[in-house]
């Protein structure tokens, strides 16, 4: 927020609501909201470790999900990409490292569009895995908004900005044979001329994906390290349970009580 000059989490997203709408009409505000400061704290997270860390070899950063969002206020995520290509290019020339960011989709409307008519033109033939890019105009196509299919080549010619995407698409199958299973990429738009160099460290990272085949594994590892399960998740029932002790009168406690020492019996039968 302080690099992109905005104040607020208004100011950087009109999906978060603001300060003064939450006090005074909160029954009118969406919860959802939530869900999308989730989002941009994993693009903040994604840009701090860009443009603020140091990186002792060449690495291929992934997200999971494209690079695209439509999260972002006017223009900002304009400024976001080429915040993020500015900091790439210092890397490389001050450290003489290489840095990659693409983004990984398990479904998209691009993909369920053009499967049936991929496999029968066999765009991936058997043998080895293979990529494929996308042009803009087929991915206009697969969606209800045109403009999420523009890009940074229509920059500077006139029309509306490139204001949701940030990477060019790809089709890639990790995979060797026809089976295997078809994901679709997203390569930073500054970096899709080097599309081999960015499927040679996917491959060799989702070519022993488990239990996901074919999937990188460092999103796989990322999301065991994400689930709040044991003794996290104990830690927040607890804290969520004491929260509403602290609502209830005295004659409602044992009831509360109770609930917190019933087992759920239908998972016994894993025992």
């Amino acid at each position: 927020m302080a690099d992109l000059n905005v104040g607020t989490l208004n100011d950087l997203s009109p999906m978060i609501p603001s300060g003064r709408k939450t006090r005074e009409s909160p029954d009118e505000v969406s919860p959802t909201w939530v869900l999308v400061y989730r989002d941009l704290c994993e693009w903040a997270a994604l840009y701090e470790r860009i443009c603020y860390r140091n990186f002792a070899t060449d690495t291929l950063l992934v997200r999971d999900g494209l690079l695209r969002s439509k999260l972002f206020q006017g223009e900002l995520f304009i400024q976001f990409r080429k915040r993020i290509e500015k900091a790439i290019e210092r890397i490389r020339e001050e450290n003489q490292r290489k840095v990659y960011l693409a983004g990984i989709a398990k479904h998209s409307k691009v993909l369920a569009r053009y499967n049936l008519a991929m496999a029968l033109e066999e765009t991936f033939k058997q043998g080895s895995p293979r990529y494929v890019r996308v042009p803009r105009e087929l991915e206009a196509k697969a969606y209800v908004w045109p403009e999420y299919a523009r890009g940074s080549e229509v920059e500077g010619g006139g029309g509306e900005a490139p204001k949701f995407v940030a990477g060019d698409m790809f089709l890639v199958r990790f995979g060797g044979r026809k089976g295997d299973p078809v994901w679709t990429v997203d390569i930073l738009s500054s970096q899709s001329k080097q599309a081999a160099e960015v499927f040679g460290y996917l491959l060799s990272d989702a070519i022993y994906g488990f239990p996901v085949p074919f999937y990188p594994r460092c999103l796989q590892k990322a999301h065991e390290f994400a689930e709040i399960v044991d003794f996290d998740l104990t830690i927040l029932q607890d804290e969520v349970l004491s929260a509403v002790r602290g609502l209830l009168e005295e004659k409602e406690i044992s009831g509360l009580e109770a609930l917190r020492l019933q087992s759920d019996v239908s998972t016994r039968r894993y025992e």
